[in-house]
């Protein structure tokens, strides 16, 4: 009885050996966290970059209301309805319909907050002593938004900022540049008022 013994579990080895029933599920184990952090990090770069885009659309749209003087003379409209109480629009003014232009479901709360859009507007004389200073210090954003429209044939910088958070930050994929695995959209448009 003993002599069967080794031969029954060399049998069972030599069975377990060929049997080749459970290697795609051994191979689908070892690469599947792989494949799946890949196909996230492709995921939320691809969504980022939309966003990116949608930002930038949001800027020229609500840019070209200060480059034809219709935020400076009040004549801001939102669905038909005048979004200025009166002239020149302020900047809660013009926050407010630059929020009507944003996709909730892509950016959520619009306010200027921890997860809003922040605005900043600034004009000058030329485009020589034009400055677009870096909004992001030691990992943190720095919010010293302005709101300065600027008259007839001055130079404005119209800026959006959305403090992005990232979800896939593993595997040596991180392209946050915000303390917080978060990173810091930025949409710029740079342009000369029209004589209005």
């Amino acid at each position: 009885m003993s002599s069967a013994a080794p031969f029954a579990s060399a049998g069972i080895l030599r069975r377990f050996r060929r049997s080749r029933r459970a290697s795609a599920a051994v191979e689908f184990a070892l690469v599947a966290p792989i494949f799946f952090a890949l196909l996230f990090a492709i995921i939320e770069t691809a969504i980022i970059f939309f966003a990116s885009q949608v930002l930038e659309t949001i800027t020229q749209d609500s840019a070209r209301l200060i480059e034809t003087g219709q935020a400076q003379s009040g004549q801001v409209m939102i669905n038909g309805v005048a979004a200025c109480a009166a002239a020149p629009c302020t900047q809660s003014e013009f926050q407010t319909y630059v929020c009507t232009q944003i996709p909730a479901l892509l950016f959520g709360t619009c306010p200027p907050g921890a997860n809003g859009i922040f605005i900043d507007v600034e004009n000058y004389p030329a485009f020589t002593s034009l400055t677009i200073n870096n909004q992001i210090v030691a990992g943190t954003f720095n919010n010293n938004m302005q709101y300065k429209t600027g008259g007839p044939g001055d130079i404005v910088v119209v800026r959006l900022f959305y403090q992005w958070p990232l979800f896939v930050t593993g595997l040596g994929y991180n392209i946050s540049n915000l303390t917080g695995n978060q990173r810091l959209l930025v949409a710029t448009s740079v342009f000369k008022n029209e004589p209005y």
